[in-house]
C-alpha cells in the first residue's frame, strides 16, 4: 500500500463500520469497570476466574520487584531466564500433567513459534476453519501446505489426511473456540494423529484454568495423554496475568527451545509477571470454588436466555454467544446496552461467518447473581418488545 492511499483506506473502514476504537479503562479489572469516565457492568473480559485484580497476585509482584527489579534485560538464551521463570515452567508442566513446559511472552508468539518450528515446506497442516488468527498466521508462516477443514469435522480431516501420503502432518485446533465457546473433538483428533502418524497442536487459550481437574485444561477434561500432543496455554485469561506457555514431552520442548524463533529472539518477560503467575497457579489449584461459581453462572445464563427470538449458541463454557444474525441489529443492541451501563461486545463478519453477528457474553467467577440477572432482564425485555429498553435512570 502506498502512503497516499492510507486516508482513503481509513475512510473505507469508517464507512463500512469496521473501525475499532479503544476504550480507556481506569483501575483494576473487575466486572464493574470504570471505562471512559463511567462505571459499567462488563461482560467482555477473559478474566474467567476473577484473578486479574486479586491482591495476592499484586503482592507477589511487589515482592519480586525488590528481588529482581522490573525488566529481564535480555532474551532467555542470554541472561533473561531467571529462577522465577524456571520455577514457573516447572509449575506449569505440573499443572497440565505434562513432562515439560516453555514460557512465551504471548499466546500469539507461542503459536507463531511452535508451528514453523515443527512444520515447513513439504509438510501439511490441517487447520479448523474457526481457528484463532494466531494459528492461521502461524500456519502461513511455516510455509507448509495448509488444508482448512470444516469446523469440528473429524471425518473430513480423516479423508484429507488419507490423501497426504509420505508427508509430515499436523492437526492444529483451538480447544475452546473463542467466538462460539464450543469444544474441539480432541479425542477423535488424537485418534487420527495416532493412525496417520501426525502431531496434534492444541491451543487451549480459553480452557486452561477453567476446564479439567484443578483447572488443568482441555487435555484433563478429555482424559488425554500422548507424545504427539503439543499443548499451548494462555496466561492472560483464566490465570489473570500475561503470557503463554507450550507443554509437551522433553524432546518436543527442547526442540522449541532451540528452534522457536519467537522464543529465541525476544527479550524475556519481566520476572514480576512470573511471580504473579506463580501466585495465580496456586489459587487456581486451591480454590475450586471459582470454577464451580463459573459453571453456575453459565447455567444461569443458559436458562435465562432460552426461548428468545435470538439463538444462544451451544456452549457450556464461559463464552456464551447470543446469535443476533443481522449486523446492524447486533450493533444496535451493543450500543443500547452501553447506554444503560452494560458492556457486551458485538462481533460481526469477517471475525464470524456472514449472518451470524452476535453478542459475545463472557462470564467471570467475579460476577454476582444480580449482575447476570441485570443483563438477562435487559435482553429478555428487548427480545419480547422488539425495542431497546430505555436506559435506567
Amino acid at each position: 500500500m502506498r502512503r497516499a492511499e492510507l486516508p482513503s483506506r481509513l475512510r473505507e473502514l469508517e464507512q463500512a463500520g469496521l473501525m475499532r476504537r479503544r476504550r480507556r479503562v481506569e483501575g483494576p479489572q473487575s466486572p464493574h469497570l470504570r471505562v471512559d469516565g463511567a462505571t459499567v457492568l462488563a461482560f467482555c473480559s477473559n478474566d474467567y476466574l476473577g484473578l486479574a485484580g486479586h491482591p495476592e497476585l499484586a503482592a507477589a509482584a511487589r515482592r519480586a520487584l525488590d528481588d529482581f527489579g522490573v525488566g529481564a534485560g535480555a532474551s532467555a538464551h542470554i541472561s533473561g531466564h531467571t529462577s522465577l521463570h524456571e520455577e514457573l515452567e516447572r509449575r506449569l508442566a505440573r499443572a497440565v500433567r505434562l513432562p515439560r513446559a516453555l514460557h512465551f511472552s504471548t499466546g500469539y508468539m507461542a503459536n507463531l513459534g511452535v508451528l514453523p518450528a515443527l512444520a515447513g515446506p513439504g509438510d501439511v497442516i490441517f487447520s479448523d476453519r474457526l481457528n484463532h488468527a494466531s494459528l492461521i498466521d502461524a500456519a502461513r508462516l511455516s510455509r507448509s501446505e495448509v488444508v482448512v477443514y470444516p469446523h469440528r469435522d473429524v471425518e473430513a480431516v480423516d479423508r484429507q489426511m488419507a490423501q497426504q501420503l509420505n508427508r509430515s502432518k499436523l492437526i492444529v485446533t483451538d480447544a475452546v473456540f473463542s467466538m462460539d465457546g464450543d469444544l474441539a473433538p480432541l479425542p477423535q483428533l488424537l485418534e487420527l494423529c495416532e493412525r496417520h502418524d501426525a502431531w496434534l497442536i492444541v491451543d487451549d487459550a480459553h480452557g486452561f484454568g477453567v476446564l479439567g481437574e484443578n483447572g488443568a485444561g482441555s487435555l484433563s477434561h478429555w482424559g488425554l495423554s500422548s507424545e504427539r500432543i503439543v499443548y499451548i496455554g494462555t496466561l492472560g485469561k483464566a490465570a489473570g496475568v500475561f503470557g503463554a506457555f507450550v507443554a509437551g514431552d522433553d524432546d518436543a520442548i527442547e526442540w522449541l527451545v532451540q528452534r522457536a524463533r519467537t522464543y529465541m529472539f525476544t527479550t524475556a518477560t519481566p520476572p514480576v509477571l512470573a511471580a504473579a503467575l506463580l501466585a495465580a497457579l496456586q489459587l487456581i489449584e486451591t480454590e475450586p470454588w471459582r470454577r464451580q461459581r463459573l459453571t453456575a453462572l453459565v447455567e444461569r445464563v443458559r436458562a435465562g436466555l432460552s426461548g428468545l427470538r435470538w439463538q444462544l449458541a451451544p456452549s457450556d463454557t464461559a463464552i456464551q454467544p447470543l446469535i443476533i444474525g443481522d449486523n446492524s441489529e447486533a450493533m444496535s443492541l451493543m450500543d443500547s446496552l452501553r447506554q444503560d451501563g452494560i458492556l457486551v461486545p458485538a462481533i460481526r463478519p469477517p471475525t464470524v461467518p456472514p449472518g451470524t453477528a452476535r453478542l459475545r457474553i463472557s462470564l467471570s467467577a467475579a460476577h454476582r447473581d444480580q449482575d447476570v440477572d441485570r443483563l438477562l432482564d435487559w435482553l429478555r425485555s428487548a427480545a419480547q418488545s422488539g425495542r431497546m429498553p430505555k436506559p435506567s435512570a
